[in-house]
């Protein structure tokens, strides 16, 4: 099984770019074109949030346009800068868009991969958290299949990535999460979105990563005290999770662009393993 995560898409009303120079919309586009283009096509899309820039209805109506040629399911979680009110008004026909205490998650259970969805919002602030209400529910969902592969997904990473000025506005309450899952090694991945980065880390006895944003992405400053954020125009990219019970899940960044290639491997004639390579 395959899952392909893309996050932080930042959709514009059409004619608009964000941060008046982002085309976000033309590369939403491009990303999807990359899914619907690979030799192997994903089994889902998730969108680990920052679906739109500004939470407007008119963005949720041009997001559903751009994902439209995705011949896969697709399910959404809400980031920072996302309104629920708005996104559930737009996606909440398509059936998997839960609306549990006023928190848009929700479990996918018709696939070899469990998928469990996080709304970690906190309305009018760019921090996210899991506070007991959505720990409880988190944590009455893994227990409902302690056994079966699970793939967690959330915008707001609960874990430090050394990017200081983002993990400023990370996940709180990431400790108390980390409680709850540890308690559960079928939890094969916690993928978020959030910081515009490819980011791995080991955490709560799974892996948590980021993905970058199919769009623009956070400037890498590693300083201790770190600078005021600031984006650059980086490759766009996505994740590919590749699931099977005999490796569990391995991640793949697949960057989005035209580039050259394939070539093959010729070898020069004096590569030390030509024998071997022919052999081969």
């Amino acid at each position: 099984m395959i899952v392909a995560q893309i996050t932080d898409m930042h959709v514009r009303p059409r004619g608009k770019i964000a941060y008046g120079r982002v085309d976000t919309n033309a590369m939403l586009g491009a990303a999807v074109a990359a899914l619907e283009a690979l030799p192997r096509k994903p089994d889902v899309v998730i969108a680990s949030g920052d679906l739109t820039d500004c939470g407007l209805a008119e963005e949720y109506e041009v997001l559903r346009d751009l994902l439209g040629p995705l011949s896969m399911p697709v399910y959404l979680i809400p980031g920072n800068h996302d309104r629920r009110m708005e996104m559930h008004a737009a996606f909440a026909a398509d059936g998997y868009l839960g609306n549990d205490d006023g928190f848009l998650h929700y479990v996918v259970e018709n696939h070899p991969l469990r998928l469990i969805g996080l709304d970690t919002v906190v309305p009018g602030h760019g921090h996210g958290e899991m506070c007991a209400a959505r720990l409880s529910w988190l944590a009455d969902r893994l227990a409902e299949e302690p056994t079966r592969p699970t793939l967690i997904f959330m915008h707001h990473p609960p874990f430090r990535s050394g990017l200081v000025d983002m993990d400023a506005i990370n996940c709180r309450n990431g400790h108390a999460m980390a409680a709850v899952v540890a308690k559960f090694p079928n939890v094969e991945r916690v993928v978020c979105g959030h910081h515009h980065r490819p980011i791995t880390t080991r955490w709560a006895g799974t892996i948590g990563s980021v993905a970058p944003s199919t769009a623009h992405q956070v400037t890498l400053d590693l300083l201790a005290h770190g600078n005021p954020a600031s984006f650059s125009m980086e490759p766009p990219g996505l994740h590919l999770h590749l699931w099977s019970a005999e490796t569990g899940v391995v991640t793949h960044t697949v960057h989005v662009g035209d580039f050259k290639g394939p070539y093959p491997f010729v070898l020069d004639a004096d590569y030390p393993g030509q024998s071997a390579a022919k052999a081969a």
